[in-house]
């Protein structure tokens, strides 16, 4: 069989089969596992990138059933029953899982994607430290104050949990690590903006922790504003439309994208050679199973299927493109495979939701806790030490969750990030 995609779906499809007499193939256009939820803290500096990824080959060492290959899928044969790879082979498979993933989503203008980079690999996570380190920079280089302010202006678009945490990391940068080490600049005084194009911040939590988020952020600095829709990007800076009355241009010469999620281009590929439909966001309508219609060989899983959970007693419900879905379709997957395998009739998937959780800043978070017996909802200290503590328990490998939680701990008690090496060229400036 073959497995497409060393996330969090594809990685624990694999491990749930790894007492199991068949033969697997990973294939990932990485070497490494990423745990996403933490690759912001990459992006402003917190963490280094090898805190939050682990080589794939390192993670099958000794599940003697897997080989891994670096490579690019380029097309899927559901005929042939083949996986095509950019460099030209092939992989032939009986079962095929397919979690391949997802990327940015611009709504239609991808134009935007050089100006505003999206936050989805370590890649992304590089370029977006760069530019907010570089924009300090410059600043400090730039004698004219107008042309100053709009490298000290520092715009996030998107109040999911992304933008939450990316916006409140930057206000913490900017207030608590740089002061002190610049001479002609105030870090402080760098205005950090969160826009939003839905009424409030978190839209998925419950509205009691949303407003407790964003009284969150203004005491960090942040400038909310929700309901302002971005019509424009450019490289110095956007056009906005507030509720009410005419557009405004914020001049800003970092910009970061966290408002739109679309599919990886592999789920409408697949569609199309199979007959499946793809929804908007190029998401592959799945049985309840998992498997594609007249395609039972072939599952779709993570951020790549539009998805249902078939709990016991309630109706049918759209699954969320978080990590513990894709955990749990990876698992559902897997054990689907093993029934057929055996002649047994498949189960449909059941999503077990725990909740949300949000960090803002430092002593700051939001946490929505589904238990069996209660739903708890709290914010402030005691949600950041349990963000803290859940975030290091799920990373993968104990030398990662010792390396975080020392890093994490010399950040609070001296407000420094030590992962601000960048490289590339400064703005402005040539290669001699």
């Amino acid at each position: 069989m073959v497995i497409i995609g060393c996330g969090f779906g594809g990685l624990e499809a694999a491990r749930a089969l790894e007492r199991a007499d068949v033969d697997i193939t990973v294939v990932d256009r990485t070497n490494h596992h990423l745990f996403q939820p933490l690759l912001y803290q990459v992006a402003t500096a917190g963490l280094s990138a090898p805190a939050i990824a682990a080589p794939v080959r390192h993670l099958f060492r000794r599940q003697a059933n897997v080989t891994t290959l670096l490579g690019e899928v380029a097309d899927i044969d559901p005929a042939a029953r083949t996986v095509r790879l950019a460099d030209g082979g092939t992989l032939p498979y009986d079962h095929l899982i397919v979690a391949a993933g997802a990327t940015h989503s611009y709504f239609g203008r991808d134009d935007w994607a050089r100006f505003a980079p999206g936050l989805k690999t370590l890649a992304d996570a590089f370029e977006i430290r760069r530019r907010v380190l570089f924009a300090f920079e410059a600043a400090e280089k730039e004698e004219d104050p107008a042309a100053r302010a709009a490298w000290l202006t520092f715009v996030v678009i998107g109040a999911g949990p992304t933008g939450v945490e990316m916006a409140g990391t930057l206000a913490e940068i900017a207030r608590h690590t740089l002061p002190g080490e610049f001479r002609h600049i105030d870090p402080a005084g760098a205005r950090i903006l969160l826009l939003e194009g839905s009424p409030r911040v978190l839209q998925a939590m419950p509205e009691a922790l949303s407003a407790s988020a964003q009284k969150q952020l203004e005491r960090l600095g942040v400038e909310v504003r929700t309901a302002s829709r971005v019509t424009a990007i450019d490289e110095a800076g956007l056009e906005v439309q507030p509720p009410e009355g005419a557009a405004y241009r914020l001049p800003s010469r970092c910009v970061v994208w966290a408002a739109g999620v679309a599919a990886s281009p592999l789920g409408r590929q697949l569609a199309a050679a199979t007959g499946a439909t793809a929804d908007r966001a190029g998401r592959v309508q799945v049985e309840p199973d998992l498997s594609l219609p007249g395609h039972p060989e072939i599952s779709v899983i993570g951020d790549l299927a539009a998805a249902r959970s078939y709990l016991a007693g309630h109706e049918p419900r759209p699954v969320p493109g978080v990590s513990p879905a894709a955990k749990q379709m990876g698992r559902t997957a897997a054990a689907n495979i093993l029934r057929r395998l055996r002649g047994e009739a498949t189960q449909p998937f059941r999503y077990r939701d725990y909740g949300n959780l949000a960090t803002i800043g430092r002593n700051s978070a939001v946490v929505d806790l589904w238990t069996p017996w209660r739903r708890i909802e709290f914010s402030g200290w005691f949600a950041w030490v349990f963000w803290l503590f859940a975030h290091i328990y799920f990373l993968i490998g104990f030398r990662n969750r010792i390396v975080v939680l020392i890093d994490w701990a010399s950040a609070y008690w001296s407000s420094q990030r030590y992962a601000r090496v960048v490289t590339g060229i400064a703005p402005g400036t040539t290669d001699n």
